[in-house]
């Protein structure tokens, strides 16, 4: 949200810090008027970074609208977990030794396979990729489907674990597998592009076996 005034951005700052806070509140706290605060609220609702609710009735009137963050706004805030997944893994490296790392990865493709076959189900081969897809774009991705001939292209346009990838090769080889588990023994998936090798994406050729 690099267009934010920097009005707007003191006030997600604020609401960061507390509960909840009415306009008026706020409005008092950094010397504006309320209905230049109200302005601002409308906004940051409308980009879908503050929820408003109704507070409690206190005298007479209609109790004042309180607001606070939405889940959408942590995304102004710094996030290290990938600083911390790739300190993780050179630590597991490091103390426990390749071979427990491979463990870990091993588990992590086992716990995905079965969460990815429960999702994609039966069906034609086109409906399970298709369904493979929504969920992989569902977990940043960015995929889609893309029929070449007879076969079809499962491409991701990004890779939200590119940090933690490049650190441990073993998670892209693992992905891999993940896909031909759950896709099934009818179908051939092989890799044709992969962004760590230099490529724009990466992109898993589906065939029929």
């Amino acid at each position: 949200m690099s267009d934010l005034t920097d009005a707007k951005r003191r006030l997600v700052e604020r609401l960061k810090r507390v509960d909840s806070a009415t306009a008026r509140e706020l409005a008092a706290e950094f010397e504006l008027t309320d209905t230049a605060v109200r302005q601002h609220l409308e906004h940051l609702h409308e980009l879908g970074l503050v929820e408003r609710s109704d507070g409690a009735a206190s005298g007479r009137g209609r109790p004042a609208a309180r607001w606070r963050l939405a889940s959408a706004a942590a995304a102004m805030f710094p996030d290290r977990h990938v600083d911390l997944t790739v300190d993780l893994i050179g630590s597991i490296r490091t103390e426990l030794g390749d071979d427990a790392l491979e463990r870990v990865i091993e588990r992590r493709a086992d716990r995905q396979a079965d969460t990815y076959r429960r999702l994609v189900g039966t069906g034609t081969i086109p409906v399970r990729v298709g369904r493979l897809a929504e969920q992989r774009s569902a977990e940043g991705y960015v995929a889609e489907v893309v029929r070449d001939g007879d076969d079809l292209v499962l491409v991701e346009h990004h890779c939200p674990i590119g940090a933690a990838a490049a650190a441990c090769g073993d998670l892209c080889r693992s992905e891999l597998d993940v896909f031909r588990r759950t896709l099934g023994d009818d179908v051939v998936v092989a890799r044709e592009q992969h962004l760590l090798s230099g490529g724009q994406r990466c992109a898993y050729r589906i065939s029929a076996a």
